[in-house]
């Protein structure tokens, strides 16, 4: 053991406890009990059993735990992003996919592509790169994990830019940032550009992050801990201070958590770029449609009710398999094309057919030329499912392999259309292309929206 620490050796972790133990002690008081050192009880916390406290200190211990409900921040508001807020719709018995008899699969089969007919399944492939990122992506020091994450960032800076998304006077939200590598790089593309914050927002905490990487005065990087179901925009301090037009970014943002961002982003941020009372003062862009329609207008002033808080949208998509009715914006569409909760619990299911079996399961062990940085970068959207979840060894006989694939695309596809109708009716110009080839990542697709076809003024410098 290590002088001055603990002398009790944690056979899970393969070391000796870490712990400083009291004057004159060989152990803590979590292994002092154990070894027989002192007479104190020792009960587990009531607020979180997987450490034990003093009986004696229990009162004590329970005002500064760490796992204490801590007072929650001014902008938690309780399932605000939520959609359904009680269970009405979601059916009570929900049959696995592998336990649905040959009639049952194919009638639901029938059922998605008589709803996906006519809609546009065949996207458009806009695989861009940026400036921003070439010097690391010619870096030779990067592995192969950390090159293929720097193609998706670079391609989504890129889309970005064409949307004219990348400019002064903007607050980007990153969803799901984890370590919040795209706001970094964000960061990096405009970092001759003033006036210009970022919200980091991701629920857990998060290791080897890159914050400390931003050292410029001009920008400023805040963490937002909160899981989105509860994030009102509205309520940040740094936009109710400044009320900057703001840009929702993210890369790989998990099923339901895509849902929750987009109606966190076009439903409870209400906040105008300007004052209520306030004419915008700055130059005024307009999209193809919205000169046109200007041009047909005796008035080219802005209507206020026209104006869009959120600048753009750029989410690149993943994991349909965690999508959940209850969260899901695309419910109205669902139900206008005769689907409803139990159809899309299994078209949610189905959707992993598109990508489980496309990739070996592997155990990569971390070399001496990957760095702790890149092993850590590795996507957990990528893991392989078990048969149990494909459904494959049930499924022999009635599809093969390459139907199944089809099938799951069409039901990301679905998914996907419906989030478009919803950002649509909600006044956006929303669009969904491959940003990268399948070879970098299975999960190549992005939601991309812009306000459409209104006057958008410009950012505030």
């Amino acid at each position: 053991p290590v002088p001055g620490r603990c002398a009790y050796f944690v056979a899970r972790k393969k070391r000796f406890c870490k712990m400083i133990p009291g004057p004159g002690r060989r152990f803590c008081g979590e292994h002092g009990q154990q070894e027989g050192e002192n007479d104190r009880k020792r009960i587990p916390c009531p607020l979180d059993p997987k450490h034990t406290v003093y009986e004696d200190q229990l009162q004590k211990h329970l005002k500064k735990c760490n796992s204490r409900e801590k007072p929650k921040p001014v902008y938690f508001v309780q399932d605000i992003n939520a959609g359904l807020k009680d269970g009405a719709e979601i059916p009570e018995r929900q049959v696995p996919i592998s336990s649905l008899s040959k009639e049952g699969l194919e009638n639901l089969i029938t059922k998605l592509k008589k709803a996906s007919n006519g809609l546009e399944l065949r996207l458009k492939e806009q695989i861009l790169s940026h400036q921003a990122l070439q010097e690391a992506l010619s870096d030779p020091k990067n592995g192969e994990s950390a090159f293929k994450h720097l193609k998706q960032q670079a391609s989504i800076l890129g889309n970005m830019e064409k949307l004219h998304l990348l400019g002064p006077g903007r607050c980007f939200v990153e969803f799901g940032a984890g370590r919040g590598k795209l706001s970094h790089w964000v960061d990096v593309a405009l970092q001759n550009v003033e006036n210009v914050q970022f919200l980091l927002v991701e629920r857990a905490t998060t290791r080897f992050k890159v914050d400390g990487k931003h050292r410029r005065r001009d920008s400023i990087f805040e963490r937002l801990k909160v899981d989105i179901q509860h994030l009102c925009l509205d309520k940040v301090p740094i936009l109710e201070k400044k009320k900057l037009p703001v840009v929702g970014i993210g890369k790989h943002l998990c099923g339901a958590a895509t849902d929750l961002a987009l109606r966190c982003l076009v439903e409870s941020y209400t906040a105008c770029p300007y004052g209520e009372n306030e004419e915008p003062a700055t130059k005024r862009f307009r999209t193809d449609k919205a000169e046109v329609a200007s041009n047909n207008s005796a008035d080219n002033e802005c209507n206020k009710d026209d104006c869009k808080p959120v600048a753009g949208i750029v989410i690149a998509l993943c994991c349909h398999h965690k999508c959940d009715w209850t969260h899901y914006v695309g419910r109205e569409f669902f139900k206008s094309v005769g689907l409803g909760p139990l159809e899309f619990h299994y078209f949610q299911r189905m959707s992993s057919w598109a990508t489980c079996g496309m990739r070996e399961t592997t155990t990569r062990a971390c070399t001496s030329q990957e760095s702790e940085d890149e092993t850590n970068d590795t996507e957990e959207h990528e893991q392989t499912f078990s048969k149990t979840e494909s459904g494959s060894d049930t499924l022999q006989g009635i599809l093969t392999v390459e139907e199944r694939k089809e099938i799951g695309c069409l039901c990301k596809r679905l998914i996907d259309h419906g989030r478009i109708e919803y950002l649509q009716q909600q006044g956006y110009k929303a669009a969904l292309q491959y940003y990268t080839e399948s070879a970098v990542s299975l999960e190549n697709v992005l939601l991309t929206a812009v306000p459409s076809p209104t006057l958008i003024p410009e950012p505030t410098m």
